[in-house]
């Protein structure tokens, strides 16, 4: 895992993919988003913001989720793509 380029997944941009590198919180928070699909290794998209910018649309494992951006912050992740 590369400091330079992993960043947490609220600071990603519209349309910007990204693959999960690792996802922390407290226990029961860690445990909500890895049932949830945000697993190391797995790529996710931020499909769409919320008109204040709360919550994030994400699309990861071919579905989609809402996840407030406090939630977002606990998920570190490393860019693959600018958005189109």
């Amino acid at each position: 895992m590369s400091d330079e380029t992993t960043v947490t997944l609220d600071q990603l941009s519209r349309g910007c993919s990204a693959v999960i590198v690792r996802v922390g919180g407290d226990r029961a928070l860690r445990r909500r988003l890895l049932d949830m699909g945000f697993v190391h290794g797995e790529t996710v998209t931020l499909t769409r913001l919320a008109p204040l910018g709360d919550p994030l649309e994400l699309t990861i494992k071919g579905y989609h989720l809402s996840l407030r951006k406090s939630d977002a912050r606990c998920i570190y992740v490393e860019p693959i793509n600018a958005p189109t």
